[in-house]
């Protein structure tokens, strides 16, 4: 049957038109732009109708009683009338019916939510019915209900304001919490009159398991979950209403969300999100309330210079309040002409090897490559690099050598495709939550999920099997999998034979480790192996996301190399709901890197080793450049201490908080000759800056970013810069003019198109398109095509179109407990903040959720170390101590500890192991050596 005999056609307000299988009365209706009016049903991806509100009642000819239109499917030949006498009478009467319980608009938490919207487009100003709440709404339990009572207006929520009062008990904050979310915080409580929403067992909301989402808010029709922000400026003003919104991107994690952005007075007030590919409508806690970190004091408004009179020191007190004690402040010429003028001294004096940069994954696409265009033209050498560097470089390595492509094969929306979904060495309820919100939708839906990481974590909760293996034994739990896949010849042969080499030695390598062997190492159950091996080799369709647990080890490439293996024996490669998946960490940390902010490749991974290639860049650029690849972050920062490097440009990135062996990091930045930082706050690597040039932040910019599933997206400026801060692709153009490369881009999207010419992965997403669409998938195999989101379905980016299978074998962390330090420390992100917490501990919301720094220990280990939590401790590895807070977590494994390491008070870096993967050169954050003693 083709596509056209399935539509159903059907008459509407005297027209014929035609819904699409499975569609509803309403959902064609809007189609064909007839609005009926809804309350409990959002048209939002990932809610479900549920017909409660009776808004959008409509009359079919034949039938007796009216019909809710967002549940009730279209037949072939019905007639349905939308705008007939009886359906607004009764839709009028609905309105007052519910109006008779609400406080008067002018007095409503959100007097222009939909509620009232569609109140005034129904001619429904008043009711005549009295009010019919009961007196448990103000707080008096009746009989029955003392332990639900609850009063009209909760704010114990930090960013978050119940308003019962406002509450019609539609029941979209439930779905929206349950259904969508899938965090289970919200249910209806009561009936008839008294039915309204309750958080967990009826918990104020801030005492509740919240996270924050959001969610919530977003559906509600009427206000009662509101931002509470609003609510504050609502009770000085009564109402808060937009000059303009502006859609734009989310700036915090590799999610990529698509948000509104609602701007009152050159400020950002609220933040929704839009329904785009990544996140259909849904944000975080972070991208949601996090946005007032752009306009707090410490932001940076005028260029700095440092004081003649404040030498540089590593272990330099940070008072990014009292900046005059180091620096002062200066004219912009007077800032760009020593900015690049100590560069240039540098250069002439010890030659291009002398001077490196570190650009940022918070940045665009566009500034990324002009960044690193500038280090390779303007320094003459490829010592660049981005915090890649250590999160996923080692993913990286291995994907490269194994299928020839750096990116994802599918993005993560494929979960809901797949019958089997493989976590490990991530956290994404944490770290990637919306991300998250498919997985524990698939698993919802049916889907089995396999989540491996030796810290427990909330979505284990919707696991099938949760695997807490010991610490540092990846490859080896890993490589039983392939062992009883081998073994019992799961593997797809056909699509080996046909795709990948290097199957016998892989055979050969597993063969030692069987799942009896290995259980005593990994401390999983030989069967437990067995079965999970099984399910992920028979599943028709497997999928494996991964984090920075597996890449973040001195075996990190090894780990991949294992994970990549077990799609590719399998041929979980390459078809819908299946695919290889590193979740990437910062908003732009992908596009950082294809723009070639790495120091072994040009733009989209093209090697600065090659002489053909670099003969085109050359010809391009104008100047000849490196053939050596350039140091790492770690390598610089020791070529630093051995006195190689003596100069550095660093923009958005903050080394001094995010290195390993962070004593050794900040003493080197305080021995550089000359340090230029351009950035929106002080951070703890501009305190050892000789320039300080205030930047944008994302809110401010015009530009694109890509995102973890491949995203061309469009971030938008909302609101103006403060101060006299400047534009980063300005400011990148100023030094490298003052250096005497000649630059004349008129705009950013400019930059933007020199890029995509050395660029063969955004073939056929110009600028132009980017605009318009909002967000392009790469690659596209067409200009008005769409993106291609599953890679691999043809063969391999290499050079013979087959990937390779490259045997891992076991390999220690570099450093193991001892008598002396007989802990694991491992290091990590929390929900509510980012990376160093310079934007994070900067927003009032999220800061205030998250305050304090601590560490967290096994309640268990904490008695039998006779601590007690609450109380401050010390934690200790062979290279620095920290004093912070003791907190007891179940999830955290005995033996070990975690500690977040965005707190600069007690940072976590000071202690972590700067040892290297051999082939990512990757630190090993996941794994030291560590005690814990009373702070005293």
């Amino acid at each position: 049957m083709s596509e056209t005999e399935d539509l159903i056609r059907f008459t509407l307000d005297g027209r014929e038109i035609t819904a699409l299988p499975g569609e509803t009365l309403w959902q064609a209706a809007r189609r064909a732009g007839t609005d009926i009016p809804h309350l409990c049903h959002l048209p939002e991806p990932g809610y479900r109708p549920d017909g409660n509100c009776r808004a959008c009642m409509v009359e079919i000819e034949g039938e007796r009683v009216l019909a809710a239109s967002c549940i009730r499917k279209p037949t072939p030949g019905m007639v349905v009338h939308s705008a007939s006498h009886r359906t607004e009478k009764a839709r009028a009467m609905v309105f007052e019916l519910l109006l008779a319980d609400l406080s008067a608009r002018e007095a409503a938490p959100d007097p222009d939510a939909p509620f009232w919207q569609w109140a005034e487009r129904v001619g429904v100003t008043a009711s005549r019915f009295a009010n019919g709440r009961t007196s448990s709404h103000d707080g008096t339990a009746q009989a029955g209900h003392a332990l639900l009572a609850q009063p009209p207006h909760d704010t114990s929520h930090v960013a978050i304001a119940v308003n019962l009062d406002a509450c019609i008990a539609c029941g979209l904050c439930a779905r929206a919490c349950r259904e969508v979310q899938v965090n289970d915080v919200i249910g209806m409580a009561f009936r008839g009159l008294d039915t309204r929403p309750v958080f967990d067992i009826a918990a104020p909301m801030g005492a509740s398991t919240c996270v924050a989402c959001g969610e919530c808010v977003q559906a509600c029709p009427t206000g009662a979950l509101f931002e509470k922000s609003l609510m504050d400026a609502a009770a000085r003003q009564r109402t808060v209403v937009a000059d303009r919104h502006v859609d734009s991107v989310c700036p915090w994690c590799g999610v990529g969300c698509l948000t509104r952005v609602a701007v009152k007075d050159d400020t950002i007030v609220q933040v929704d999100g839009r329904n785009g590919p990544a996140n259909e409508n849904r944000l975080c806690v972070k991208g949601r309330f996090g946005h007032d970190y752009i306009r707090h004091p410490h932001r940076l408004t005028v260029p700095l210079v440092r004081r003649e009179d404040a030498p540089k020191r590593g272990d330099i007190t940070v008072d990014p309040a009292n900046p005059w004690t180091v620096f002062r402040e200066a004219t912009w010429e007077e800032a760009l002409d020593r900015a690049a003028g100590g560069l240039k001294r540098i250069l002439d004096a010890h030659g291009p090897s002398a001077l490196a940069g570190f650009g940022s994954a918070k940045g665009s696409n566009e500034e990324a490559y002009l960044f690193q265009k500038l280090v390779r033209q303007g320094f003459g050498t490829n010592n660049v690099d981005h915090c890649t560097r250590l999160c996923h470089a080692s993913s990286v390595a291995a994907l490269m050598e194994g299928v020839g492509s750096a990116a994802v094969s599918a993005p993560f929306n494929a979960a809901l495709e797949a019958d089997c979904i493989l976590v490990i060495g991530a956290r994404p309820a944490q770290n990637h939550p919306v991300a998250a919100t498919y997985f524990k939708q698939a698993a919802k839906g049916g889907a089995t999920l396999i989540v491996a990481d030796p810290r427990g974590q909330d979505l284990m909760r919707h696991a099938t099997h949760a695997l807490r293996f010991k610490p540092g034994t990846d490859v080896a739990l890993l490589n039983a999998m392939l062992n009883v896949i081998v073994d019992e010849k799961l593997y797809d042969e056909q699509y080996i034979q046909g795709h990948v080499d290097g199957f016998t030695a892989l055979r050969e390598k597993v063969a030692a480790f069987t799942p009896e062997a290995i259980e005593p190492v990994c401390g999983i159950p030989a069967e437990t192996i067995r079965t999970v091996a099984r399910t992920y080799a028979r599943a028709e369709r497997s999928i494996i996301f991964w984090g920075m647990g597996v890449s973040q080890h001195v075996h990190g490439t090894d780990n991949s190399r294992c994970l990549i293996a077990l799609a590719l024996i399998t041929g979980q490669i390459g078809r819908p709901g299946t695919g290889l998946h590193p979740l990437r960490g910062q908003n732009n940390v992908q596009g950082a890197s294809d723009a070639g902010l790495i120091p072994m490749v040009f733009p989209d991974y093209q090697s600065v080793a090659d002489d053909d290639i670099r003969a085109r860049f050359e010809d391009l650029w104008g100047r000849p450049l490196d053939p050596v690849r350039g140091l790492t972050v770690v390598e610089i920062i020791d070529a630093i201490h051995e006195g190689s490097i003596r100069a550095m440009y660093i923009m958005g990135e903050n080394p001094a908080m995010s290195d390993p062996d962070q004593i050794h990091a900040r003493e080197a930045l305080a021995r550089l000759e000359h340090l230029v930082v351009q950035d929106i706050f002080l951070t703890e690597t501009a305190w050892h800056a000789d320039v300080v040039l205030p930047a944008s932040a994302h809110a401010e910019k015009l530009g694109t970013y890509t995102n973890t599933n491949r995203q061309v997206q469009l971030g938008r400026p909302a609101v103006p810069l403060p101060g006299k801060a400047r534009q980063d692709v300005a400011l990148i153009i100023e030094i490298a003019n003052r250096l005497g490369l000649g630059w004349t881009y008129a705009d950013v999207g400019e930059v933007y198109e020199e890029m995509r010419s050395v660029m063969p992965s955004l073939a056929h997403i110009s600028w132009e398109r980017v605009e318009r669409e909002g967000s392009v998938t790469y690659p596209a195999p067409a200009d008005d095509a769409p993106g291609t989101e599953i890679l691999f379905a043809q063969g391999y980016p290499t050079k013979d179109g087959r990937a390779r299978l490259v045997p891992a074998d076991l390999s220690p962390p570099d450093e193991l407990p001892d008598a002396e330090f007989p802990l694991v420390l491992t290091t990590g992100r929390l929900l509510e903040h980012w990376h160093t917490g310079s934007m994070s501990r900067r927003s009032s919301v999220l800061d205030a959720i998250e305050p304090e720094a601590m560490v967290a220990m096994h309640p268990g280990e904490i008695g039998r170390r006779g601590l007690a939590a609450g109380e401050m401790v010390r934690v200790e590895t062979r290279r620095g101590t920290i004093t912070l807070r003791l907190m007891a977590d179940r999830q955290v494994a005995e033996g070990m500890i975690f500690i977040p390491f965005c707190y600069g008070e007690a940072p976590a870096n000071v202690l972590t192991n700067p040892q290297l993967d051999p082939f990512g050169k990757i630190p090993e954050f996941k794994f030291c050596a560590a005690r814990i003693t009373p702070a005293g």
